[in-house]
C-alpha cells in the first residue's frame, strides 16, 4: 500500500463463523499468491493478544492495492473493512495507533498555562485519545506497534514544537489532572450518595461553596445523585472537576442539557480558573457560539471517524471555527468537507401563511401545591413550519411538549386528543434488547425503501449503526436513532426536545437538514426544544418563548417571528449575539463590550444589521 493510506479492521464487526472469508478470497494480491489478507492466527501465530478470535483478518498495509482497489471492502459482508487514503499534505508519523489495522491519531494538542485551548471535530476522531495521553494515561507510541518506543524516543518527536515542556513535566510526574467526564448521565451508575457526598470529596482548592451558587445548584446538594436531571448532573460534574487543585484541566463537553444562562456561567467559570490561578483547560466542545466565546486558541481535528483523527496546530479561535464551518483548513491547504456550513444572512425568515395544524387556548398544569406550575397563552401551530422552543432549563418547556402530546393532563384549557403526535423525549433512555434495523422498521413503513435512506438514514448517518443493539449504542447514536424513529412515523406533529445533546457540530448539521427536509417534503409540522442557537437559527421559522422562575413557574407567550421572540429571549438572559462578518454565523458579544452595550442600547440583542 502507498504510504499515505491505512488499513483499519473492525474487530467488533468481523464474523468470520458467519461469512467465507470473501475478502481474503476476492483480494488480487491474495489471488496473486502474496498474502495480504490473512487470519489473525497466521499473522500472530504466538500473540497473546488476540487468543479466543484466532480467525479474525489482518491486512498488510504493505502489500494492499489501497482505497483505489477496495474489493475487499466491498466484498465484506459486514462492512468491518475500511481502507483509506491519508491526506497527501501529511508527513508525519502517529502519535499513537492502537495496534495493527486499527485507529491512528496524528498530531496532539498543546495546553498552555493561562489559556483555555479547545478542540473541535467530530465524535471518533481521537479527542479522547490525545486526552489520556495528555493525562499520562496512555504512552504515546508513535505508531510503532509491536516495538513501542520509551519516553525518551517520545520525547525527542517532540523536541522543540509547543509540547515539549508539557510532555517533560507530564514525564517527571509534575503534571496533575482534573477531568469532567463526557456523559454524566453515567454518573450516577458510578456513585451511590448524595450530591453534597460527592463533590465533598472534590473540595481540594476551598471553592466548593462559591462554585455550588454560582452554578445553581445549591437547591440539590443533598438529594441523591441518581435523581438529578441531566441539567444538575452536568453542573455537578463541572463544579466537581473546577473544585479540583491541578495543573491540567479537562472538560469533555460542559453543554449539554444546559440552557443559554447556565451555558454562559460555565464558561465564565472555566475562563475565571484559567485566569487567575494560571491553570491549562482543555475544552471538547460542540456549541460553537460557547467555544468562541471561551476559548483563546483552538485545534481542529479531523479524518476519518473510527479509523484515523489528524489534530491541526493551534490556530486563532475565529479562524479556526470559520475555517472548520467552511471546510477548508488555509494552513494545511487540506479540505476536510465538500459542502460548508451557510448561515442566512437575516435570521428572520417569512412568517408562513399555511393552516393551522394545532390550536391550543390557554392551558394551566400545576404540579401540587408549591410546586412547578405552568401557564400557556393560547396560540396556534402551523401545516409545514417548524417552531423553535426556548427557554431556561425548569420552566416547563418539556411539560408543555408532553401536554401537546397527550402525555400530561391539563388543569385548565383542552388539547386537541386527535391529533397525531411524534415525540422525542429529552433524555432517551433504551433498555430493550433489540437491534436498530428491527426497532425501526417496526415504526417506518418505508423503512429500507431508497426514500427513507435518502431523507433519514443517511442525513443521520445510521449505516453503520444498524446492526447493533439498542442498549450498546453511545449517547450520541441514541440521540440519532430516537430522530430517526420520531421522523419515521406519520404524524400531524413533531415534537423534538432536545435533539443536538451530545451530537457532534457536522451531526447537528445534519440533524438539523433532515428535520428541515422533511417538514418541507411532506408540509410535516415540528415543535423542537433546543438550547444550541446554532440549531435555532438554521431550523426555526417562528420561536415560542419561555419565561418565569426555573423550578417555580413558568410562562409561554404564543409563537412570534424569530427576531421578536429572540429579543426577548435574550433580553431575559442579558445576551447579545451578533453576525460573523465573513460566515454569518451566529457569535456571542463578550459581556460589556463595546457591541454588547451598543446592541443593548438599540434594543437589537439579535443581531445587529
Amino acid at each position: 500500500m502507498a504510504d499515505d493510506s491505512i488499513a483499519v479492521v473492525d474487530l467488533d464487526r468481523c464474523q468470520p463463523d458467519r461469512c467465507n472469508y470473501e475478502c481474503a478470497n476476492f483480494c488480487p494480491p491474495n489471488r496473486s499468491g502474496k498474502e495480504c489478507i490473512v487470519t489473525r492466527e497466521e499473522r500472530f501465530e504466538a500473540d497473546v493478544r488476540y487468543e479466543g478470535e484466532p480467525e479474525q483478518i489482518h491486512i498488510s498495509e504493505e502489500i494492499c492495492l489501497g482505497e483505489t482497489c477496495g474489493i475487499c471492502v466491498n466484498k465484506c459482508p459486514f462492512d468491518a473493512i475500511r481502507i483509506i487514503n491519508l491526506p497527501q499534505e501529511l508527513d508525519e508519523e502517529p502519535a499513537h495507533r492502537y495496534g495493527e489495522n486499527a485507529f491512528a491519531l496524528y498530531g496532539l494538542p498543546a495546553p498552555r498555562e493561562g489559556r483555555v485551548t479547545g478542540i473541535l471535530g467530530p465524535n471518533g476522531i481521537g479527542k479522547t485519545t490525545a486526552v489520556h495521553i495528555l493525562a499520562d494515561e496512555l504512552a504515546p507510541n508513535l505508531g510503532r506497534i509491536g516495538d513501542e518506543p520509551g519516553w525518551d524516543a517520545v520525547l525527542e518527536e517532540y523536541r522543540g514544537t509547543a509540547l515539549q515542556n508539557y510532555l517533560e513535566a507530564l514525564r517527571a510526574g509534575d503534571v496533575t489532572v482534573a477531568r469532567k467526564p463526557q456523559y454524566v448521565d453515567r454518573i450516577p451508575d458510578q456513585f451511590d450518595g448524595t450530591t453534597r457526598e460527592l463533590l465533598e470529596r472534590t473540595d481540594e482548592r476551598g471553592a466548593l461553596d462559591d462554585l455550588i451558587d454560582r452554578v445553581g445548584i445549591r437547591p440539590v446538594v443533598d438529594q441523591p445523585v441518581d435523581t438529578l436531571s441531566g441539567g444538575e448532573l452536568q453542573r455537578v460534574a463541572l463544579v466537581a472537576c473546577l473544585a479540583r487543585d491541578a495543573d491540567f484541566y479537562f472538560l469533555d463537553e460542559i453543554t449539554p442539557y444546559l440552557d443559554i444562562g447556565q451555558r454562559m456561567t460555565a464558561a465564565r467559570l472555566v475562563r475565571e480558573l484559567a485566569d487567575e490561578a494560571d491553570r491549562s483547560m482543555l475544552v471538547v466542545e460542540h456549541d460553537l457560539a460557547i467555544l468562541d466565546l471561551l476559548a483563546d486558541s483552538i485545534h481542529v481535528a479531523y479524518g476519518s471517524p473510527g479509523a484515523f483523527g489528524v489534530i491541526t496546530p493551534p490556530k486563532s479561535t475565529k479562524n479556526g471555527v470559520n475555517e472548520y464551518l467552511e471546510g477548508y483548513l488555509e494552513n494545511e491547504n487540506m479540505r476536510i468537507r465538500q459542502e460548508r456550513i451557510d448561515f442566512e444572512e437575516h435570521a428572520p425568515r417569512p412568517a408562513g401563511a399555511g393552516d393551522a395544524v394545532v390550536s391550543y387556548p390557554d392551558l394551566a398544569k400545576s404540579y401540587g401545591e408549591g410546586e412547578f406550575s405552568l401557564t400557556v397563552e393560547g396560540g396556534s401551530i402551523r401545516e409545514g413550519e417548524v417552531i423553535g422552543v426556548v427557554g431556561p432549563n425548569g420552566i416547563g418547556k418539556s411539560t408543555f411538549a408532553k401536554l401537546l402530546a397527550g402525555r400530561l393532563e391539563p388543569d385548565e384549557g383542552t388539547v386537541d386528543a386527535d391529533l397525531g403526535i411524534a415525540y422525542k423525549p429529552q433524555y432517551v433512555e433504551i433498555d430493550r434488547p433489540m437491534r436498530v434495523d428491527a426497532f425501526l422498521a417496526s415504526i417506518a413503513d418505508d423503512f429500507g425503501t431508497s426514500y427513507w435512506n435518502t431523507e433519514i438514514a443517511q442525513p443521520l448517518q445510521l449505516e453503520r449503526v444498524m446492526e447493533q443493539d439498542l442498549t450498546d449504542l453511545s449517547g450520541g447514536e441514541r440521540q440519532r436513532v430516537a430522530i430517526a424513529a420520531a421522523l419515521s412515523e406519520e404524524a400531524d406533529l413533531y415534537l423534538l426536545d432536545e435533539p443536538s445533546a451530545h451530537l457532534d457540530v457536522e451531526q447537528r448539521v445534519r440533524a438539523t437538514d433532515a428535520i428541515r427536509r422533511y417538514a418541507e417534503n411532506h408540509d410535516a409540522t415540528a415543535l423542537v426544544i433546543d438550547h444550541d442557537i446554532y440549531m435555532v437559527d438554521l431550523l426555526s421559522d417562528r420561536l415560542l418563548v419561555f419565561d418565569g422562575e426555573p423550578a417555580e413557574h413558568g410562562h409561554a407567550s404564543p409563537p412570534v417571528e424569530m427576531r421578536a421572540g429572540m429579543n426577548e429571549f435574550l433580553a431575559n438572559l442579558d445576551v447579545t449575539f451578533r453576525r460573523d462578518e465573513r460566515t454569518s454565523r451566529p457569535r456571542i458579544n463578550k459581556p460589556g463590550s463595546r457591541l454588547d452595550r451598543e446592541q443593548k442600547s438599540a434594543g437589537e440583542y439579535y443581531y445587529a444589521d
